[in-house]
């Protein structure tokens, strides 16, 4: 069976091998892929990309350039691609008209699926929940190796709310990883009244112990840098100083404490690489964060008050229950790309009319990225002289790197990128059940509407049958009972999946054409090597949020 997506909306992050990633980056565990570790490996790819149609299986030279989220000029081509070219991968295999299937068992399925999930649940007080948010899933399946995104959540200790979020890098993970460890910090701390910061900096100045400020929600795999653990508190106390010295008195604003974090954040992030350090991992380290990039998506829930920051193309997404008990999707984000018209007016009229044409070019700001707005990427907002200054003076492992040196075409007016984010208010009533947040690998495989059917489902465990869609394929009776029988098996083992998020992915990765999960093709994608596996799918990071609808429908009748 053909396993070939169709065409894909955003294209291929650049690979990480050109851009050396942290030493103890996020690997996937190895004990989860026993056949592709060995001898079979061979075997693994030849199956699973066995097929008689033109698709990405007879990927063109063409394909392979234009998928990347960075497109260089055809001298640099190479540093964006596979480390094999996809044609030389498949031509080195011999074919056989009729090739041996080796698929994983679905202990092994699950394995994979369940190795980065994680689950909270909100404490009760006196037995009572009085939080609007009862508990979230999420979870992580990598294409790229290492994994290039990122996750955080965590409670504020010092102000009310939650903080969750998902963070998309590209051309490495070095910036994702920064911006997940620090954004949250950064947001707490433009949330803090005066008094706070003021006790705050008085601990600090005298020895004495700090009032936490975050507690954080972290599966085992989501690390935090201990080394730039110094460099990075030293930027946030200065961040805060500028607070103390800047207060009004007045109350701040949620949009404006997200809105300042996601920036001075950036800011940050700039500074530190223009500055340096002495020492010499902490250096090359600040370089990698400033020249990678990431995009994030943020949500601060407040008892009703849910506000979304946006940097980038991945999404926020309601899930609504309906009177009649169906479910709907709402957007609560907007992709900042290309297909979004007023953010390319918004580029455009920050340039002078001259660069019009050259601004966006192949759906790619400056014809090479993806995403208008992105943390790091710093070839996209340093002047030229300030670019080849810090490469120059820089280890040499950056003066080496051509991707550092490369400075994008048609440059002249810079910064051309901006992380500052875009806010969206929500009030939540009692229909609202749950949020997705989820970077654009979920987005590029499914329809928000399905997302919010097949949460909606798994949540509730009612499940509203929709009449068998074949779009157009010719299906004999036969063929019709074994979906019927598919559908039949689907709900009985729903519950296999204990967090929303990884039953999302499931869906994502395993859907077949009918829009049921195929065993053989989840099979098939999970045991795509490294050399394939970003060829058919994106990096994959989803949190589901469920709320409290009876705390909602309290505070909406206190309103009233």
């Amino acid at each position: 069976m053909c396993v070939c997506p169709g065409p894909r909306r955003i294209a291929i992050p650049v690979r990480s091998s050109r851009l050396p990633l942290l030493s103890d980056a996020m690997p996937a565990p190895a004990h989860l892929f026993p056949l592709i570790r060995n001898c079979e490996i061979s075997r693994i790819g030849s199956t699973a990309c066995y097929c008689h149609h033109k698709h990405l299986c007879c990927l063109s030279s063409h394909f392979a350039h234009s998928h990347f989220r960075y497109a260089p000029q055809k001298k640099f081509a190479a540093l964006y691609r596979p480390k094999e070219h996809f044609n030389h991968f498949i031509h080195a295999r011999d074919y056989a008209s009729t090739p041996q299937r080796f698929y994983l068992t679905p202990a092994q399925v699950n394995s994979i699926l369940k190795a980065n999930e994680y689950s909270f649940k909100v404490p009760e007080f006196d037995g009572k929940n009085v939080s609007s948010v009862l508990g979230f899933d999420s979870n992580q399946l990598p294409a790229n190796a290492p994994i290039e995104d990122r996750r955080s959540a965590a409670t504020c200790l010092q102000t009310r709310g939650m903080l969750l979020g998902v963070f998309d890098g590209h051309a490495g993970c070095a910036c994702a990883q920064a911006v997940s460890e620090r954004l949250f910090y950064y947001i707490a701390v433009s949330l803090l009244p005066h008094e706070t910061l003021l006790e705050i900096e008085n601990a600090v100045e005298n020895g004495r112990a700090l009032l936490p400020i975050l507690q954080w929600h972290k599966h085992p795999n989501d690390y935090f840098s201990k080394e730039a653990s110094k460099l990075y508190f030293n930027s946030l106390r200065t961040y805060w100083q500028e607070l103390i010295d800047l207060n009004s008195g007045e109350t701040t604003d949620v949009r404006e404490a997200l809105i300042n974090a996601f920036k001075r954040l950036d800011n940050d992030i700039s500074l530190e690489a223009q500055v340096g350090d002495p020492n010499s991992f902490l250096n090359y380290l600040v370089l990698r964060v400033a020249f990678s990039g990431s995009t994030a998506c943020v949500a601060h829930v407040d008892g009703v008050d849910l506000h979304i920051a946006n940097t980038g193309d991945s999404r926020a997404m309601l899930g609504v229950q309906e009177e009649d008990g169906s479910w709907s999707a709402v957007n609560l984000s907007y992709d900042h790309n290309a297909q979004n018209e007023n953010e390319v007016e918004r580029v455009k009229m920050e340039h002078p009319k001259s660069e019009e044409k050259s601004l966006v070019k192949q759906d790619r700001l400056l014809g090479l990225l993806m995403p208008f707005r992105a943390f790091g990427d710093v070839k996209f907002k340093w002047s030229i002289e300030l670019q080849k200054r810090v490469v120059e003076s820089g280890p040499d492992q950056l003066n080496d790197n051509e991707y550092t040196k490369f400075i994008p075409p048609n440059y002249h007016t810079p910064p051309y990128l901006t992380a500052e984010p875009e806010v969206i208010h929500h009030k939540l009533r009692p229909q609202d059940k749950f949020l997705v947040l989820a970077t654009d690998g979920l987005w590029e495989t499914m329809h928000r509407q399905d997302v919010a059917r097949i949460v909606g489902e798994y949540l509730t465990g009612v499940h509203h049958q929709q009449p068998i869609a074949v779009g157009g394929y010719k299906v004999t009776l036969g063929q019709m009972h074994g979906l019927l029988t598919e559908r039949r098996a689907k709900i009985s083992s729903v519950f296999e999946d204990q967090n929303a998020a990884t039953h999302l992915i499931r869906h994502a990765v395993g859907n077949n054409e009918f829009g049921t999960v195929d065993h053989e093709r989840l099979s098939k994608m999970l045991s795509l090597p490294e050399e394939l596996a970003r060829m058919y799918r994106d990096d994959i990071t989803i949190i589901v949020v469920q709320f409290n609808s009876h705390v909602i429908g309290a505070y909406q009748n206190e309103e009233l």
